[in-house]
C-alpha cells in the first residue's frame, strides 16, 4: 500500500512540476490604490492556494475546539457514571451487618 501511495505522490509531483514549468511567465496582480505586484504565475497561484488553506484552517478552529471540549466533558461524565456504577456494585455485593454486631 505504501508503494502505491508513493507512486501516486511521484505522479502528482511530476504533474505539478510540469504545470509550474508551463506557467512560469510573468504576470502582474493589481491591487487598490495603484499597487501592483509582478511575479511568476505559478508563485501567485501557490500563494493564493496557501492563503486559502490557511483561512480554511482558521475558520475550522472554533468548531474543532468546541468538539474537543464536548468530548472531554462526555469522557468526564462517563468516568463519573462508571465510578457510581462500581460503587453500587460493591454496595450490592457486600451484605449489610446488623447494628448490634461489632467486629
Amino acid at each position: 500500500m505504501k508503494i502505491v501511495a508513493r507512486i501516486i505522490a511521484a505522479m502528482l509531483f511530476v504533474l505539478f512540476f510540469g504545470f509550474a514549468l508551463k506557467n512560469a511567465h510573468e504576470v502582474s496582480l493589481k491591487f487598490f490604490l495603484e499597487y501592483e505586484w509582478h511575479g511568476p504565475l505559478v508563485l501567485l497561484l501557490l500563494a493564493f492556494f496557501v492563503a486559502g488553506a490557511a483561512f480554511g484552517v482558521l475558520a475550522m478552529t472554533p468548531t474543532v475546539l468546541r468538539h474537543r471540549r464536548e468530548i472531554s466533558r462526555q469522557k468526564n461524565a462517563i468516568g463519573a457514571l462508571q465510578k457510581e456504577s462500581e460503587a453500587q456494585q460493591t454496595a450490592r455485593t457486600h451484605t449489610p451487618r446488623p447494628d448490634g454486631v461489632a467486629n
